[in-house]
Formats: structure tokens, C-alpha cells, sequence
């Protein structure tokens, strides 16, 4: 069965950019010329081979480009070497020898550095305190899995951590990543790097074992089958921990990589997952990410200097997300903004000293940007071309400013000629806008569980390094917090440690409650107000520190209560609360924000010896004669000692509206001219059918399936050549409908017999 699953990464990477560069390797050969000229006009560059050459084979590579010398070989760290010379001659030498070179890359100087989104979730403080036998904290003696695109472990970065691998696409014991061009793949050394890297950067986990299982082959892409095989391996390797940094859109807990997930927990292994970047709308957490045992995380942002356009003449301002690889926004004084077409250079006649909008679409950012540049353009602002915001990242560098925009601003943008001047703010532990959502469709849980940082991620790649963003990078923080917490407290179980960062997070902006009598004031084209619920954000965002000195765990770190019945006004939950500290603890309920309608019953205040550990009930009580909402969430605070433990609660009233189709398929089968879909149906449908359009006339062609009362979860079909329409493209409306209601998507397919 094809995997729905994609790399959840907040953008498409179109190419492997220009990298930092890798540092000299104690194994590289001796020096050949002096260090680097401070003050030169020639650069000083590493070249990356794809396979190993010898030092006469190098000499004859850059024979015929006068004026590059050569400085260092490298044989152990990389398959490479180093040159100074003309920026002109280097890049003649990688358009000469493009079969045999992956890359060059500019070197700097640097040194040893934490990168800020370990520093934000504590991990650098973390490693001043000491285990058990007297280490440091730094994931030492754990063994992280990373199930993956596989990773590059020649990186300097990531070789001393680097204990073995299993490639579950090609079947061997070689978990490299895709080198192959047009097919190469990055996204696992840079989960890994940001879990345990080891070197010019260090990850949350620098001394954490990673053992890499490559499940998704070139290009990314993989099969169920290859993703749960590596689970399985991981479960028999009896790693501490595993993460998942792709998943798909499906929103639900039934997915066999979500059970399998839950099953990993139950064998003692700490579970993490990506929530997926399909936010900002609600219901649209994927699996495994669905995952009830294991740890969920979205998407929070480091301290990020955000520009806003401020227009001459109107009150509003309009947010810029900065792309990656850009200059920094500085404009000094107030510039006119144009229209910049798709950004072709027959579009940007009349840029010169401007700020250029372009639409999304066609080509990549890069492109975009680089035609703008050599039009003389002052910056460039690219809005989305379908509802929403989004996150680029660009192939090289670029000396003006790029940033992006949703489509509403951008062509509110355009619509008329208009200054504006910059205004810049920094921002610090907001919810990335691409974050997936929850709650859980059927068993209503709140997810994600907990956020880390996932914007501007600066980690490993194959031969350098490179800032993402997704919840792909957010996963790989939590993944190196549990090693952390596994190596100060190895007697803990996987739901102790995730309860342990769920109890010590730290909930962004204003809770449900506290804001409810409070309107969203929006600016212009931004939501001003940060207001995050529970299934948005879950118990917040992570603090290492935190978590390993918690004195206190309540078990679990959400309270469902389920839906409401007319059979059932009074819903139970049980959580369990352990006095972990070497001392006397007094535990205590604060009293829940009234809400017409709903009463709590907590239990009164109790006091814990140490190691000691208790079973208590919280209950809700509903009146649906008053309370009328179909959701509602908060947090029961818990004062634990001299702490305040945030528990998320969700109450589903009624069944809300979410999705009643997702995620799908429709592929070629195994044999020629056959093919099948898959769909899934969360809350099952009454009346379900998939109908063919002609894509340009509208006009109904055929069904392709309809049936009648069918079970909520996942429906497959297979179709042989003569039950299809004939060769082409058909508008494709997958339907469902339930209880009066309707919902469906409409997408493009393509049959060839």
C-alpha cells in the first residue's frame, strides 16, 4: 500500500542550496597552502565529490582553471577537498565538472555553537546538571532511532554519534541518504543534527547514540510497508527513543503507523512524531501524529526579528515571513511597491529601487528573487497563490530582502500603488501559522501534545549545514529533550517522560478561558492577538530544564472527556499524581474559569510522602439546557508544591465540523491499466460516492464508486481497465455525506490504460 506520507518540512525544497562549510577533519591531509588570507579578493571554497578521488585526480579537475590552488584534501570527514581562488573560476569548475560534484561551498571561520532553539527549550542549560553516575546531561548512553530519508554519517557533525543503520528501501544495512542529483534527499541528517549533532553545531543530545533507518527512499518518498519495517527494526534494535518527522494528512487514530506507534510505547520505547503543516485550520493533525501514546509536536517559532509593512495613509500593518537565504530586512526610508507579475523578467520592467510583489507559482522562490535582483529591485514580497500563509526558503543567497505573504494581503497589495516604510518587532515562542491542528476526529484527543521550536532550524545536511522549518524540526527537539530526561531518570517509563515535558511546558499566549470574553483585534492582514487553544498548541512549548527537575508527574498530560450523550451528563477522568521529589508535597485544584453549564468536581487538597503516587478522579458535569458550545478546552492547574502543573482538558458537546473526507488516493494498481484509491472516512458516511467530471465542460461522466452506510476509517478500491473511463483527466468529487450534512474535495486525476 502507498504511504500518504510526505516530509514535514514547510515548504518544497526545489534544491540542495549553497551550504556552510564543513570544517577541516583532524583526518584530512596535511595542509598544502598557508590558512586563509584575511584580506583577499579570492574565495576559499570546499568541494564536494560524489565518490573519493585521488590527489592526481583532484589536480587534473582543476588544471584547466587558472589561478585556484589547491589547499586541503579530505578522505575521511567528506569526499573532497578545498581551493582559493576567483568566485568566476570556482564556478566554471563546478559547471565543467557538474557529473562529479555535488557542491562548493564558501568556507568561514567558526567555532563550536548551540544553535538558539536549543538554548530556547533549555538544552543548554541542561548539560551543567549531572546523572546518576555522576555525567553530564547530554544524552550520553541513549539511543535515539531516526526513521527517515536515512543520513549522511560521513558529516563531521554526526560521525562520532553515528551506531548503524538499516536502509528499509533498498534492503541493506547502508542507511546513507539519496545522493543521486534531481532525487537527493537532506531531511533525515537534518532531524539527526538537530537531535545529537556533535561538532560546529551541537544538537539538543550531543553525545546520544542515532541509529538511522532510511524508510523513505530518492526523492522522499516510501511505502507503509517500508515505514512500518523500520519501526519494527527500531523495536528490535531496543532503541530508547524513535522519531518520525513525516507523516500525511489523515486525521485520524486507527492508522497502522499511529498502532504501531502505540505499540512501540507499550514495548518501553519514548515515541515522537511530527504534527504535520497543515495548519492554520483545525482537525488537521496527520498520522502519525494521531498517534494517543506517542508525543506529538507542533511548531513554535525562536526569537525572530518579523518586519512589517507599515503603508503611508491607513492604520494597518502587514506581516513579512522572511525566507531563508535572503538579506535581512533594513530599509531605511519608504519605498514605492509594484507589480512584479510571476516574477519573469519581461514582468519587471519598472522595479528599479522598489519593492517588487510577485505571485506565487510557475517557478521556484529563487528564480523569483533573482530576476527581481538583477531588475534592481529593493526587496521582494511574494504572495501565496492559494488562501493562507506559507514559509519559503531559497536555493542561494540573495543580497536584497524576500519575504512572503498570504494571498489576501497580497492582493489587497496590489489592487492599488502604494509606499511604505519597515517597521521590524521581535517575536519570540509564537505558534507557526503551518502548524497542524487538533483535536483527534473519533477519539477526540488533543493534539499536538506539546510545541518546540520549528521555524529558521539551523542543523546538518549532507556536506554542510542549512536552516528549515517545519514540524519536521520540531519533533527532532523533543526527540533529544527524552534523551535527556532518559539519561537522568533511566527507570522512567515513555508515558513518565512525556508527562514529565506535558507538566513543565510552557502554554503560548492566553488560554480559551482567559481570553473568552476578550475579541481577536486583528490588523491589517494579521491576527494581533496571540490566542492558542489546547488542540492547537497542547500543553505548549517545551523546557528541558524543566522537565528533568520536575518534582511532581501527573499522569496522563491531557484530559479527554469524551462526547456528550443524552445517557451521559457526567464524564469521569483519572489521573494519577507521583511526588517524584525526596520530600513532603501538598497537591491542590485551583477553581476552573466559571462556564454557565458545566461544574467541576476535583478533589480536595492531599498531601504526598516521597516516591509516593495516587489515583485520583476529576469530574465534569454538563447541563446542555445552558451549555450550547460544540468544544470547549482549558487547563485544570494543579499546584504541586511551590509548581503549577497546566493540564489540558477537551469537552466535545456535540460532533463538530470537522472533515468528512480525507486523504485521497487514487494510484496505478499492480498490474497494467488497473488502478485503486484509498480514502479515509472518520466518521463514516451514510451516503458515499466518487463522481467524474469532465475537468473543462463540468459535465458528469461516470461514478466511480458509490455506497451506502459505510464504517468510519480507511476504504479502498480496486478497479480493473474495463470498470475506468476512458484515457485522460477527470475532475474527481469524492463525497460523503452524514446526518443532513455533506462535505467532499475535488481533485484531478489521471487514468492511462
Amino acid at each position: 500500500m502507498k504511504l500518504l506520507l510526505s516530509l514535514l518540512l514547510a515548504f518544497q525544497i526545489q534544491a540542495i542550496p549553497a551550504l556552510t562549510p564543513v570544517p577541516a577533519s583532524t583526518h584530512s591531509q596535511p595542509l598544502i597552502h598557508p590558512p586563509i588570507p584575511k584580506q583577499t579578493k579570492d574565495t576559499v571554497a570546499v568541494v564536494v565529490l560524489n565518490k573519493p578521488h585521488t590527489e592526481n585526480e583532484i589536480r587534473q579537475l582543476i588544471k584547466p582553471f587558472k589561478g585556484i590552488k589547491l589547499r586541503r584534501i579530505f578522505q575521511e570527514a567528506l569526499y573532497g577537498f578545498s581551493v582559493i581562488g576567483s568566485p568566476d573560476s570556482i564556478a566554471r569548475l563546478k559547471q565543467k565538472h557538474q557529473n562529479q560534484i555535488i557542491h562548493i561551498s564558501p568556507v568561514s571561520q567558526y567555532q563550536v555553537q548551540t544553535e538558539e532553539s536549543v538554548d530556547i527549550i533549555g538544552g543548554d542549560e541542561v548539560r551543567s546538571f549531572y546523572d546518576l553516575n555522576d555525567n553530564r546531561i547530554t544524552g550520553k548512553g541513549i539511543t535515539v532511532g531516526v526513521i527517515d530519508t536515512g543520513i549522511d554519517y560521513n558529516h563531521p557533525d554526526l560521525r562520532r554519534n553515528y551506531s548503524g543503520g538499516h536502509d528499509l528501501v533498498d534492503n541493506d544495512n547502508d542507511p546513507m541518504e539519496t545522493l543521486t542529483p534531481g532525487q537527493a534527499t537532506l531531511h533525515g541528517t537534518h532531524v539527526a543534527g538537530v537531535i545529537a549533532a556533535n561538532g560546529k553545531i551541537q544538537g539538543v543530545a550531543p553525545e546520544a547514540k542515532i541509529i538511522a533507518y532510511r524508510a523513505l527512499g530518492p526523492g522522499g518518498g516510501g511505502t507503509t510497508e517500508q515505514v512500518l519495517a523500520a519501526i519494527d527494526q527500531a523495536i528490535k534494535d531496543k532503541v530508547d527513543v524513535m522519531n518520525l518527522s513525516l507523516g500525511n494528512s489523515i486525521n485520524g487514530p486507527d492508522l497502522p503507523i499511529s498502532l504501531a506507534l502505540d505499540r512501540a510505547v507499550d514495548k518501553g520505547i519514548v515515541a515522537v512524531a511530527a504534527a504535520g503543516n497543515s495548519g492554520p485550520n483545525v482537525w488537521t493533525v496527520g498520522s502519525p501524529g494521531t498517534s494517543s501514546k506517542a508525543i506529538s509536536v507542533g511548531a513554535s517559532t525562536p526569537t525572530m526579528e518579523i518586519p512589517y509593512l507599515l503603508i503611508e495613509g491607513m492604520r494597518g500593518k502587514y506581516r513579512i515571513q522572511p525566507m531563508e537565504g535572503s538579506a535581512k530586512w533594513e530599509l531605511d526610508r519608504t519605498y514605492e511597491i509594484v507589480d512584479g507579475g510571476l516574477g519573469r523578467k519581461q514582468d519587471l520592467q519598472n522595479v528599479q529601487g522598489k519593492i517588487v510583489l510577485i505571485k506565487r507559482g510557475k517557478f521556484t522562490f529563487s528564480e523569483k528573487a533573482k530576476n527581481a535582483e538583477e531588475a534592481g529591485a529593493k526587496a521582494v514580497l511574494i504572495y501565496n497563490n492559494i488562501k493562507g500563509s506559507f514559509l519559503g526558503n531559497l536555493e542561494s543567497e540573495i543580497s536584497i530582502p524576500v519575504g512572503s505573504l498570504t494571498k489576501k494581503d497580497g492582493e489587497a497589495l496590489k489592487k492599488q500603488q502604494l509606499s511604505a516604510r519597515l517597521y521590524v518587532r521581535k517575536e519570540k515562542d509564537q505558534l507557526a501559522d503551518f502548524s497542524s491542528r487538533g483535536p483527534v476526529t473519533g477519539s477526540w484527543d488533543i493534539k499536538p501534545d506539546i510545541l518546540a521550536p520549528g521555524v529558521a532550524i539551523n542543523s546538518t545536511v549532507p556536506g554542510g549545514y542549512m536552516s528549515l522549518q517545519g514540524t519536521s524540526m520540531a519533533a527532532p527537539h523533543v526527540a533529544g529533550a527524552c534523551a535527556l530526561i532518559k539519561q537522568a531518570h533511566p527507570d522512567w517509563s515513555p508515558q513518565q517522560i512525556k508527562s514529565a515535558l506535558m507538566n513543565t511546558a510552557l502554554p503560548l499566549g492566553e488560554t480559551a478561558a482567559e481570553n473568552r470574553a476578550k475579541p481577536r483585534i486583528p490588523s491589517a492582514g494579521h491576527n494581533a492577538l496571540a490566542h492558542y487553544h489546547t488542540y492547537e498548541q497542547g500543553a505548549g512549548r517545551i523546557q528541558a530544564a524543566e522537565a528533568i527537575q520536575t518534582e511532581s508527574l501527573v499522569t496522563p498530560g491531557s484530559l479527554k472527556f469524551g462526547k456528550f450523550t443524552k445517557k451521559r451528563n457526567v464524564h469521569e477522568a483519572q489521573l494519577t499524581v507521583e511526588n517524584v521529589s525526596g520530600k513532603k508535597q501538598r497537591y491542590s485544584f485551583s477553581i476552573p474559569y466559571h462556564e454557565d453549564g458545566l461544574d467541576w468536581w476535583l478533589p480536595l487538597s492531599f498531601v504526598l510522602e516521597p516516591k509516593q503516587k495516587k489515583s485520583i478522579t476529576v469530574q465534569l458535569r454538563i447541563d446542555p439546557a445552558i451549555f450550547k458550545k460544540k468544544i470547549h478546552d482549558g487547563y485544570l492547574k494543579l499546584k504541586a508544591g511551590n509548581k503549577v502543573i497546566n493540564i489540558p482538558y477537551l469537552y466535545v458537546l456535540e460532533e463538530p465540523g470537522y472533515p468528512r473526507v480525507m486523504g485521497f488516493d487514487f494510484a496505478e494498481g499492480d498490474k497494467p491499466g488497473q488502478y485503486h484509491y484509498e480514502v479515509y472516512l472518520p466518521g463514516g458516511a451514510e451516503e458515499f460516492g466518487i463522481a467524474l467530471f469532465n475537468p473543462e465542460s463540468y459535465h458528469f461522466v461516470k461514478f466511480l464508486d458509490a455506497r451506502m452506510n459505510v464504517k468510519n476509517g480507511l476504504l479502498k478500491k480496486d478497479f480493473t481497465a474495463e470498470e475506468l473511463p476512458p484515457e485522460g483527466a477527470y475532475l474527481a468529487k469524492v463525497f460523503a455525506k452524514k446526518a443532513g450534512k455533506e462535505d467532499y474535495i475535488e481533485t484531478i486525476i489521471t487514468i492511462m490504460k
